[in-house]
């Protein structure tokens, strides 16, 4: 593992701070610098974009991303014990580095951000989707930032980039891929990790649609909801209670259809004739 700057190892820093990683806040440290640095990278360049990252821990991904020439990082950490290591991180590079103690799902970014920003996170397993469907669901679109570099367990991940007829199609793979371009980069071995989790993660980029087809975001996850809530049905029945046959011819779709046989552009028509 090369150096990618002057700073302690990170196995080091972690002894040094005593930051034993915590199965409640859903913590697994990166130590392999270069690894982290290929996150970055897959990112893009960076040197004229604040970079959010969620849950840094002792700062592996943190450093990286600095080191890629990020023009700023706001790092949001819930851990108290992790901000005496990430403010070694902010002397080595000053005015770069911004640390929010706080929880990244309680955050009212536009107070915290302005010009161009991307976010980038090793993102804690545990309220890695709410972050994502956030960042997602918000009414003005495109929206603050200009793309999303995220690690997720590997399902969850191929539920995000999942296609019609795909087994791990569903409302996420809807969403996501309605307001986004969405791309699974890479995986990351969880003997990456320390403590090794019990899946295999992988590396998400998101990039917006400037233009995604016209629709009720609620109305949207209404029918996405009610179609994969009961996936084994066809669509006249498990879409009974919203207009059932009626509705789908209408929007001229089959009803003895299934929900994951059902793309994205006919998902919208739906939400549009409720």
């Amino acid at each position: 593992m090369s150096a990618i700057d002057d700073l302690p190892p990170l196995r080091q820093v972690v002894e040094t701070h005593g930051l034993n990683a915590k199965k409640s806040l859903g913590q697994n440290f990166l130590f392999d610098l270069n690894l982290t640095s290929r996150i970055a990278r897959t990112a893009g360049k960076l040197d004229e974009h604040t970079v959010i990252e969620v849950g840094p821990g002792p700062g592996g991904l943190t450093r990286a991303l600095l080191a890629c020439g990020a023009k700023k990082v706001i790092a949001v950490e819930r851990d108290t014990r992790c901000l005496s290591a990430l403010a070694e991180i902010s002397d080595y590079y000053p005015d770069r580095l911004s640390v929010i103690e706080g929880d990244a799902l309680e955050i009212d970014w536009s107070s915290h951000i302005e010009g161009k920003v991307k976010i980038v996170a090793n993102l804690p397993y545990n309220v890695a989707t709410p972050l994502l469907t956030g960042w997602l669901d918000g009414q003005n679109w495109p929206p603050f930032y200009d793309s999303l570099t995220l690690m997720f367990q590997k399902e969850v991940a191929e539920r995000i980039c999942a296609e019609p007829g795909d087994n791990h199609y569903g409302r996420l793979a809807v969403l996501c891929n309605w307001r986004t371009y969405a791309s699974k980069m890479f995986d990351v071995s969880r003997e990456a990790f320390s403590p090794p989790p019990k899946v295999t993660s992988s590396i998400v980029h998101l990039e917006p649609r400037e233009t995604p087809l016209p629709c009720d975001i609620k109305k949207l996850e209404t029918i996405t909801r009610a179609a994969f809530g009961q996936r084994r049905k066809m669509l006249r029945s498990s879409l009974k209670q919203l207009g059932g046959e009626a509705l789908l011819e209408k929007a001229d779709i089959t009803p003895t259809k299934r929900a994951e046989e059902v793309d994205i552009e006919s998902f919208v028509k739906l939400a549009n004739l409720l």
